[in-house]
């Protein structure tokens, strides 16, 4: 399982969340401690919103703790939203292009979860995914493949509705195949405005995600990026944020339309 962050609010230089603190998600990287697994040195990347309308990105195989570039990058740019991911394969490839987050036109999105049994269903899931959008798709993920369904069905008008209408068909193709390992969905996605967040799963399994907000903006992470839970709220199970940039953020619990994903 991976571990990332996403912060949306005034403008701060990405090292003073991805670098700095003390459980940083560099330092995650290396040393989660709410995670499946401890290390996750498959690769890392961090997408943010500057002065255009789309996304810069920054993509590597290399492990997040060993890379100077992304450190000095960091230290250098600064935005008022980001995303940063650090990755733990569930078994497609170490290649740049499976790395998170993954951009099409003003989106990013990043996750961290898995589709039980991807390999039996992979073929049947991207020929859902219309051809304008798959000649977007540059790697084998799972997860890239469910942002560019969800965006066929919606993501830019409806980002709830879209991914519980996109989940609700990965699960019935999981089924159908007979997989009975788990779909576990803890994600992020947003336009640069407008920001949501995921904490689902068809076995009440969700891996961790917290949030907090602090003085310039939201912090949305896999686990706190300090030594201290205190001002760190969990996201429910079953549970998704949503949030404007310098707006309210609003917190739901499970309804009718995620609860299909573990029927």
């Amino acid at each position: 399982m991976c571990r990332f962050l996403a912060y949306s609010g005034d403008p701060v230089f990405l090292t003073d969340l991805v670098c700095a603190p003390t459980h940083s998600l560099v330092h995650q990287s290396l040393h989660a401690t709410e995670a499946k697994t401890e290390t996750n040195g498959d690769g890392f990347g961090i997408g943010w919103y500057g002065e255009r309308a789309d996304p810069g990105q920054y993509r590597d195989v290399c492990p997040a703790w060993s890379d100077e570039n992304l450190v000095n990058l960091c230290q250098q740019v600064r935005a008022r939203m980001f995303f940063a991911h650090v990755r733990a394969s569930t078994g497609t490839a170490t290649t740049r292009a499976n790395c998170h987050p993954f951009a099409h036109g003003r989106h990013l999105f990043m996750h961290n979860g898995q589709i039980g049994g991807y390999h039996r269903i992979k073929r049947r899931i991207e020929a859902l995914i219309p051809d304008a959008l798959y000649e977007a798709r540059r790697g084998t993920t799972d997860s890239e493949a469910i942002f560019l369904l969800a965006l066929a069905n919606g993501l830019a008008e409806d980002p709830i509705g879209a991914m519980a209408e996109t989940l609700s068909t990965v699960r019935d193709l999981m089924q159908a195949a007979g997989v009975t390992e788990a779909l576990r969905f803890t994600a992020v996605v947003t336009d640069g405005e407008t920001l949501t967040a995921y904490r689902w799963a068809c076995d009440g399994r969700p891996p961790s995600l917290y949030y907090r907000q602090t003085e310039t903006g939201l912090v949305v992470v896999s686990e706190p990026i300090d030594d201290c839970k205190d001002g760190w709220i969990v996201i429910p199970r079953g549970g998704t944020l949503q949030a404007t940039r310098g707006g309210t953020v609003t917190v739901k619990g499970a309804d009718e339309a995620r609860i299909r994903i573990a029927a």
